[in-house]
């Protein structure tokens, strides 16, 4: 009588003849793994490598022998130690690009973390030894640069605004232009955060045109705020009417009222200066008379992700007695690092050498053009197969800022008949370390705009390595 079906193919399971995790643990490479790190550690790996053979085997397949499963357990074990973070070259010509850690940090700012080693003065006033603000310096700077009474930091711009509705508006109604009830990155909707806050959304005006009097109308006892809100990441331009800051501030003449300013970006100095478009600033915001400011720390300042609040002593003393404000502070490392990039704009006109950013946004294109051309003839003939060539193209901020300025520039475009561009793009980010580019019209585009000092070897080393495989 034939065995049934079942208990035949069990015999026949050719994942019983897969080496046993004693045996592999014996062999001479195992055993260094295990010195280098500790059993543990290359048990997993064994472990890890045997049942991803064991998944993919089929009633046809050979064993695998020892060497193929420890280059596995190798393999496994190489990845689970590469750190997640990583430095990565920007040549997609995004400056602040998110999905990239949005700003470089300035130098000054990194050394200053690299001193975080050792315990800090966060919260001790070395002159009496006695408990101390975390954010002292940074709120003295703040209002040095901004011309407010007092200024405070959480971690982004979204929890600043929420925390200002959650602290003074709870129960209360907010008035919002229907052209500026935005939604940013992830979802996040104006109107979802004025809810949660607990204040009362009153929405004014349309889309395209708020008048003073929309304001005005909505005016009531119950009024907390008129909420101003900046569209850092859209425009809508044709058929508009805005209200400035101190307009809305003048109706404070009527009814006792806040008035916020909500900057997103959060200009600290005047961008035209540096041949940009014109942007809110903080400073013009305060001496408007707005109650509240607040705008992020890593976009047009160029620092690390934070979000500012600026205003009257009044309100921002309130402000830090409200509980979420523990939960939405700052660590010592943003501190730190905002610190030293606000010290920065204590010499607005040397912000194009000393912050990355205000670097990037205010390159010429002619300098873009030399490097560029300078990087082409770097690489010479060395990259057959792969055709080369310097283009016009556009840049972007990122990040929610200046989004209707294209920014002119100069690219890299790669092209290749034996790779595809999605191919050499994909290669460019198993490079180390990875270059992150863009893709257009079956090119890969290199933008030197975002290059940081140092890259242009990097990105000549990668493309070189990608024509040797192509060349396969």
């Amino acid at each position: 009588m034939p065995k049934p079906k079942s208990e035949s193919s069990a015999g026949d399971d050719p994942r019983r003849r897969l080496a046993s995790v004693s045996a592999l643990l014996e062999e001479p490479d195992v055993l260094a793994m295990i010195e280098e790190r500790s059993r543990s550690v290359a048990l997993k790996a064994v472990q890890t490598a045997l049942q991803w053979f064991r998944e993919r085997m089929t009633a046809d397949s050979a064993p695998p022998d020892h060497a193929a499963i420890i280059a596995k357990a190798r393999e496994w074990l190489a990845r689970r130690e590469q750190t997640r973070l990583r430095p990565v070259v920007n040549a997609a010509g995004i400056l602040l690009h998110t999905g990239l850690g949005r700003a470089v940090l300035p130098q000054p700012a990194v050394d200053a973390l690299s001193q975080l080693n050792r315990c800090c003065n966060l919260q001790i006033d070395l002159e009496t030894g006695l408990r101390g603000k975390r954010d002292a310096m940074v709120e003295s700077l703040l209002v040095e640069l901004t011309g407010a009474e007092a200024a405070m930091v959480v971690n982004n711009n979204a929890a600043a605004t929420f925390l200002i509705l959650a602290a003074l508006c709870n129960g209360k109604e907010v008035i919002v232009s229907r052209g500026q009830l935005i939604e940013i990155g992830g979802s996040f909707r104006l109107p979802d955060c004025v809810h949660q806050s607990g204040a009362i959304l009153v929405e004014v005006g349309t889309t395209n045109k708020t008048h003073l009097r929309d304001y005005e109308q909505a005016l009531n006892d119950n009024t907390a705020a008129i909420l101003r809100v900046n569209p850092s990441n859209y425009r809508v331009v044709g058929f508009t009417k805005e209200v400035s800051i101190a307009e809305l501030v003048s109706l404070k003449q009527k009814r006792p009222v806040l008035v916020i300013d909500d900057l997103g970006c959060g200009a600290l100095v005047d961008m035209r200066r540096f041949g940009l478009p014109d942007e809110p600033t903080v400073p013009a915001s305060i001496a408007a008379g707005a109650d509240l400011a607040c705008f992020s720390g890593d976009k047009l300042i160029g620092g690390p992700q934070a979000g500012i609040l600026v205003g009257k002593r009044e309100w921002i003393d309130r402000i830090r007695k409200h509980p979420l404000t523990r939960m939405l502070r700052v660590d010592k490392m943003t501190d730190m690092a905002l610190e030293h990039t606000l010290r920065l704009f204590l010499n607005p006109d040397t912000l194009p050498e000393t912050n990355p950013t205000f670097r990037m946004l205010t390159a010429s294109l002619e300098s873009l053009k030399d490097r560029a051309e300078r990087l082409k003839q770097a690489i010479g003939e060395d990259v057959s197969p792969l055709k080369v060539s310097v283009v016009k193209g556009e840049s972007a901020t990122g990040g929610g800022s200046l989004p209707v300025t294209p920014i002119p520039t100069y690219l890299l475009s790669i092209r290749c008949a034996a790779l595809s561009a999605e191919r050499i793009s994909y290669l460019l980010r198993r490079n180390k370390p990875p270059i992150i580019a863009r893709i257009r019209d079956d090119a890969v585009l290199l933008d030197v705009r975002t290059l940081l000092d140092g890259e242009d070897e990097t990105v000549i080393e990668g493309l070189k390595r990608i024509a040797g495989s192509a060349r396969e």
